[in-house]
């Protein structure tokens, strides 16, 4: 699926070359920082395809899988490149578990009942798409800010 490989990609080149403060930094008042981004959606990928397509159950997946706040949670000793070692690891899995499906194979979500792969990965490419801008506005904003370094 190119178009969700490369909306992936965006996430990450918004983020790439940030330091481990920059990445942390906040600014807004959610959770929301460019490293919980990456994190989050990392969770979004293991919600969709591990636990929804693949049928596993919360504590068979890679990682974090469930969403809300707690997905955006980043601990004090995990690094940006840690994080971004993880969303890959998520990525990889997701498209290993596509690859064994049709556009038109369906599993259940619990919210939103049955869904197609087709449904996913056009839900993926709009979250992922959505994430990616709100990381290059928080990195702009950052990189704008006289604490900051200049363009790294």
């Amino acid at each position: 699926m190119d178009t969700l490989q490369l909306h992936r990609s965006e996430l990450l080149a918004a983020v790439d070359g940030l330091s481990e403060a920059q990445a942390r930094k906040r600014l807004v008042p959610s959770l929301t920082t460019p490293i919980s981004l990456v994190k989050h959606y990392a969770a979004a990928e293991r919600i969709w395809f591990q636990r929804t397509l693949a049928g596993r159950r919360v504590e068979d997946c890679t990682g974090e899988a469930v969403g809300g706040d707690s997905s955006f949670h980043v601990a004090d000793h995990e690094t940006l490149a840690q994080v971004v070692a993880e969303y890959n690891a998520a990525c990889s899995t997701s498209d290993d578990i596509a690859a064994q499906h049709s556009l038109d194979d369906t599993a259940h979500h619990s919210l939103v009942g049955t869904v197609s792969l087709r449904f996913i990965y056009l839900g993926m490419i709009a979250e992922v798409a959505r994430y990616a801008g709100h990381a290059d506005i928080l990195v702009e904003q950052i990189r704008a800010t006289p604490d900051s370094p200049g363009p790294i």
